[in-house]
């Protein structure tokens, strides 16, 4: 790894043990002092077994429905994986494979595959001052959202602007999500990836599928961690981004680049909507989306390489030429004994 890619990395441990920007719920943490650029630290993910959220398209666009677990292959750098889960949509998932036993001298395999039925939906709306002349029509599509997610677990709102605020916490109740979006007010400078950073955190801490969509306006003018690192995290931890954001926005070719590479490198897509209303399509978009992923799980098969694995998912026969595949693309390992919350909340599927 290089060093500027390690001195990345240490960033976003730093900021993901203590966000920067005030987070507004029963507890505020202080802002951490700044990294040592000099820094060789780097952040791993240990993984017991590995989850991906998978989209099959066709050639039209359409989503592909109907495919079974042979129907895959999934590859860890040159290694094959042998599927442990399989699930359409919201179907339930089909349990292929045994846990594997903890092998000796290792930490023990804590597979937590729970209910993965559904997905549960992080939604982190921008109310910065790029927001202000579409505040409302902005509010009014994130609420249509939240109402039509019925294959949804649950769901979380927060809202960001130099500082994020938790407005309603990962919950069944549709209600409390929307009073938290009614409850928002425009702000200042804008810290998205610090933002994006603490909502990854909580995320990572659930089990089964996850997902993570995003309202932004404009570029990150306020953040101390850099996009590089947030999205390699949302890889390692299986966790979708779906980026949705305005003309405005895509008119900063920097930002835009920003935007559609963090989505598709971790399997989700990026928007650029010119009105209100291709806000509300870009919305529906994701819920297609959710409706229509398979997930796939593997345990990982021994694999020496201790830094960044690439993983790459095919399909096998015919369907290989007419289908493309979206899913992220790889994950860091983290180092055996390397501590995990092993809470009723917490999960080791990654």
């Amino acid at each position: 790894m290089s060093r500027v890619n390690a001195v990345i990395a240490s960033v976003a441990v730093s900021l993901l043990l203590g966000i920067t920007a005030k987070v507004y719920t029963q507890e505020n943490a202080p802002p951490p002092p700044p990294p040592d650029a000099d820094s060789d630290t780097v952040f791993r993910v240990n993984v017991d077994m590995v989850q991906l959220n998978v989209a099959v398209i066709d050639r039209k666009g359409n989503y592909v429905t109907g495919l079974r677990p042979s129907d895959f292959q999934i590859v860890e750098d040159t290694i094959q994986q042998k599927m442990a889960t399989f699930e359409e949509g919201n179907q339930g998932p089909q349990m292929l494979l045994d846990s594997p036993q903890p092998r000796p001298g290792s930490a023990a395999a804590t597979p937590a595959v729970g209910p993965i039925s559904g997905a549960n939906v992080f939604i982190l709306f921008d109310t910065s001052n790029y927001m202000y002349r579409g505040f409302v029509f902005a509010q009014d599509a994130i609420s249509d959202f939240v109402r039509t997610l019925d294959n949804a677990e649950k769901v979380a709102f927060y809202s960001y602007s130099r500082d994020v605020s938790r407005d309603a916490l990962l919950t069944a109740d549709r209600s409390q999500v929307l009073h938290g979006v009614r409850s928002t007010v425009a702000g200042a400078d804008a810290a998205l990836y610090n933002a994006l950073l603490l909502v990854l955190r909580d995320a990572s801490k659930y089990t089964g599928r996850k997902v993570v969509v995003v309202f932004s306006n404009g570029p990150d003018n306020a953040s101390m961690v850099p996009p590089e690192g947030v999205g390699e995290l949302a890889q390692s931890e299986g966790i979708p981004i779906y980026m949705i954001s305005t003309r405005e926005a895509k008119q900063d070719p920097l930002n835009t680049a920003v935007f559609e590479r963090m989505s598709a490198s971790t399997g989700g897509q990026a928007y650029f909507a010119k009105n209100w209303k291709e806000q509300e399509q870009a919305f529906a978009s994701v819920r297609e989306d959710l409706a229509h992923l398979y997930s796939l799980s593997y345990y990982p098969q021994p694999n020496p390489n201790r830094g960044w694995r690439s993983i790459t998912v095919k399909l096998v026969g015919e369907k290989s030429k007419n289908f493309h595949i979206r899913t992220r693309n790889g994950y860091r390992p983290r180092p055996a004994g390397f501590a995990t919350d092993t809470s009723a909340d917490a999960g080791g599927a990654r």
